[in-house]
């Protein structure tokens, strides 16, 4: 009977029931607990259990809602939830177009793109001025959702640079109407996917970002690691092929109109300038539902590294694999290259490599390993000085405290990410930040040159820090001193 009402739930939560309960797995993001029952509902006796059966369920409940606390609650209703972490019938979703329509969820998934701000795409259209009618908008949205009568629009290409490169990156930019659409998909989607991705992926997902991917590569070093395969794979998110991607999505998704918004969100007309082309492979940088896409496309390569025995660490397309040794890191490039040739993609000649950490250094997230150490790697440190040459020029206007207060702005977000740097790295910045600003006091005292020599004693460092600025060194200090109480 058990049996039967649970398929009944299911069912009526838009899923097959499952066949074959799962372990639950705690993720290592969240937590729950289970809670008691009411006091009126037990009967009285000898020996009462500590927890009712019925508060038990309730308690699950709860722990569930917790784990997938990141959820959106407009589409995961705790029935959802159930079916999800006990697994679905094949392992494939079925009558998911719905959800992606509710209000509820469009409600949610405009916040989202609101919240994220971001620049019109080909209509011209604002977020603000999406916001000026967002009931209307939505409400429109919906019925062609509904109807099967959504296309999404062009996609606005830009080129942005690379940081500290002269290279451009491609950048596209959806209308926010399709921002809104993509959202709602992704708010259906990302769960189903979520619960089965490896633990050694970090990029773009629920609880997780850079500093622990950083953090897995230092533990693996530290257990003596001493040969890293360090991958790059040429033009990542402009390749991938939309057939096979597409499959992947299939794995797990069988509502037909839910796959075409993804093929339609793929295959969207591209517009850079005066051109116009429709894509046949890739998924747009900038689009809220390409980082979900690619994570999908990499998942296999995930548990393919695991199931050998190798220890990946992923973020997105940046990926290395540390071994113990020359040969078993030969071997994990080798696995990597079949199978990016069978995944129809290409590994770039000259960035993939491997490198002996005992005599060499590598890039990852930003930051150079090298000889037991950690650093900014040198795009890191021409990014941040561009940033602050550009807040201090000799004939930079304002007060000093105006200027001072900018350039806090930008120190503290790098530190934010580059604090665990090695101590003087940030050293030799505080001089140089330092330097910047006695040129532009130097210049208000008609005084030509660089900040330097008796300036030290004319504006001595104390003078900056009475002022408010922002030191690096000691920030370090005290970052490190209370990392290790």
């Amino acid at each position: 009977m058990r049996r039967h009402a649970a398929a009944r739930g299911v069912a009526g939560a838009g899923v097959r029931a499952p066949v074959v309960a799962r372990k639950r797995v705690k993720r290592p993001w969240s937590e729950g607990a289970q809670e008691g029952g009411c006091a009126m509902d037990r009967r009285p006796e000898a020996n009462p259990p500590i927890v009712p059966p019925m508060a038990q369920q309730g308690g699950e409940a709860a722990a569930r809602r917790l784990r997938w606390a990141w959820a959106e609650p407009g589409v995961w209703t705790d029935r959802m939830l159930a079916a999800l972490e006990d697994g679905v019938r094949g392992g494939v979703w079925f009558r998911l177009a719905d959800k992606t329509w509710d209000p509820r969820n469009l409600s949610a998934a405009w916040q989202r793109v609101r919240g994220n701000k971001g620049a019109a795409g080909v209509d011209h259209v604002s977020v603000g001025r999406f916001d000026e009618q967002a009931e209307r908008n939505l409400h429109q949205l919906h019925e062609d959702l509904r109807r099967d009568e959504y296309r999404p629009q062009a996609i606005r290409r830009v080129e942005i640079p690379k940081p500290g490169s002269d290279q451009k990156r491609p950048l596209g930019i959806p209308t926010v109407r399709d921002r809104v659409a993509q959202a709602a998909v992704l708010h259906v989607l990302e769960p189903i996917f979520e619960r089965d991705f490896a633990p050694h992926s970090y990029g773009f997902r629920p609880g997780r970002g850079c500093k622990d991917a950083l953090r897995r590569v230092d533990e693996l070093l530290k257990e003596g690691y001493s040969h890293v395969v360090d991958i790059d794979i040429k033009s990542y998110f402009d390749t991938i092929p939309h057939r096979q991607l597409l499959g992947r999505v299939r794995a797990k998704v069988a509502d037909g109109r839910v796959l075409r918004l993804v093929e339609a969100f793929l295959t969207a007309g591209v517009m850079h300038g005066l051109e116009q082309w429709t894509p046949t492979q890739g998924a747009p940088q900038g689009a809220v539902l390409s980082p979900l896409l690619s994570n999908i496309y990499l998942d296999e390569l995930d548990h393919l590294m695991a199931a050998r025995g190798f220890q990946m660490v992923r973020y997105a397309d940046d990926l290395v694999v540390l071994c113990r040794g020359e040969g078993e890191s030969e071997q994990a490039l080798e696995q990597v290259r079949q199978w990016a040739a069978r995944a129809g993609l290409t590994l770039h000649p000259e960035k993939t490599r491997v490198v002996d950490t005992r005599s060499d250094g590598f890039e990852f997230l930003g930051y150079r390993f090298e000889q037991g150490t950690r650093r900014p790697r040198e795009k890191s440190l021409r990014k941040l000085k561009d940033a602050i040459r550009a807040k201090t020029r000799r004939c930079q206007g304002g007060t000093l405290a105006s200027i001072i207060q900018d350039v806090n702005r930008t120190l503290r977000g790098w530190f934010g990410y580059f604090k665990h740097s090695h101590r003087w790295t940030f050293e030799s910045l505080d001089g140089w930040v330092r330097m910047r600003l006695r040129s532009i006091l130097r210049r208000r005292q008609k005084k030509p040159g660089r900040g330097r020599g008796s300036d030290h004693q004319r504006w001595p460092n104390a003078f900056f820090a009475a002022r408010g600025l922002f030191m690096l060194t000691p920030a370090h200090a005290a970052a490190s001193q209370s990392a290790r109480r």
